[in-house]
């Protein structure tokens, strides 16, 4: 695009070519193209082009803070940090998932966040990326079964374990929401809302929720009508008055109150 001439151009068709042109490379050279147009309609597209780039540029420093802890890590020796999240503690079906990741020290996630932030969209799209980048990932699952034997918190903690000591290699540090993992070598960090404040743990956020998502969506098909695709197995109204209505299912926890009120026997 070296040789193009904006004022040869039709705003119209300035407008198309640089909606063509993406890239942020590309994006940079056309501001300044457009920035020597004396045109209105260029100068306007040139405005709305500098707060684009300038809206990448706030969101990539965004992510890069989400990093903070980690690169601290590296600085002290660390060269494989895994970040490890649940989902899944306070539904009344289903199984709890975590997932731990590791990823590469450069990463491209735009729009990394919390899972409970983001889209269902959102989530599968980084998700995909997630995998895309890790130098290593783990989902583990613990059942419905496990749960009403050992008691949620050991439940979630189990599947941390699980999913860290899945890894192929046991990372340098391991960063975690809210707990400390029991049963496991590495030295770790626990950080209260760890999934809005780092991005190894959103990350492992994200891919532990887009598993379950899945996973739900499966067991909705074993046993219809209690609406586990849409509600996830957590006690929304739509979902007590099914289980009032069809008593317990397997995938149901028996040892949740919700569940244990219902006489019938599981089906």
């Amino acid at each position: 695009m070296s040789d193009v001439d904006p004022s040869a151009l039709s705003i119209a068709e300035l407008r198309e070519r640089v909606s063509a042109d993406l890239s942020p490379r590309l994006e940079g050279r056309w501001l300044r193209l457009l920035q020597g147009d004396a045109r209105r309609g260029a100068r306007s597209l040139a405005e709305t082009l500098a707060k684009r780039r300038e809206a990448r540029r706030r969101e990539m420093r965004r992510v890069a803070r989400l990093f903070t802890r980690r690169r601290q890590l590296f600085a002290a020796g660390a060269r494989h940090v895994a970040g490890v999240d649940e989902v899944g503690v306070g539904p009344l079906a289903g199984p709890v998932v975590a997932a731990a990741v590791v990823l590469p020290e450069r990463v491209a996630l735009p729009g990394l966040d919390d899972s409970k932030r983001l889209s269902e969209a959102q989530r599968n799209e980084l998700d995909a990326a997630i995998r895309e980048q890790a130098l290593d990932l783990c989902i583990a699952e613990v059942t419905t079964a496990e749960v009403d034997r050992v008691n949620i918190l050991r439940a979630t903690l189990e599947a941390m374990r699980r999913a860290v000591v899945g890894l192929a290699a046991l990372p340098d540090h391991v960063l975690v929401d809210a707990r400390t993992i029991p049963g496991i070598a590495a030295p770790q960090t626990p950080l209260i809302g760890g999934d809005g404040r780092d991005g190894s743990i959103a990350a492992a956020s994200i891919v532990a929720k887009v598993f379950r998502d899945a996973r739900m969506r499966e067991l909705d098909a074993a046993h219809p009508g209690y609406g586990f695709a849409r509600h996830k197995g957590y006690g929304t109204p739509d979902h007590l008055r099914a289980l009032a209505a069809l008593g317990p299912c397997p995938e149901h926890r028996a040892s949740f109150a919700p569940v244990s009120q219902c006489a019938r026997p599981p089906r």
